[in-house]
């Protein structure tokens, strides 16, 4: 899965959101925020990590299963894919 072109990510304080920029302005309307952990995420999607690679920074950073580490990529992802910000 890839992050479609025109979206980035900014931080304020603790906060995360999805910014569209260019013609992405004109297609999508709302806003996406999320924690580090989709911050860490979407990072990892844009340098083009692998999902068990991403699985494993996660683990790393949170102290959690591998398990749940993927559950929540899969969702985070799913959650990307409805709002069309990525694309196969």
């Amino acid at each position: 899965m890839k992050i479609k072109e025109g979206f980035v990510l900014r931080q304020i304080d603790d906060n995360y959101i999805i910014v569209p920029t260019g013609s992405a302005r004109l297609s999508f309307n709302g806003m996406i925020s999320f924690n580090a952990t989709g911050a860490l995420i979407w990072r990892s999607m844009e340098s083009g990590m692998s999902k068990a690679d991403t699985a494993r920074a996660i683990v790393s950073a949170y102290d959690v299963s591998e398990e749940r580490a993927l559950s929540d990529i899969d969702a985070f992802c799913k959650r990307l894919k409805e709002a069309g910000l990525v694309e196969q």
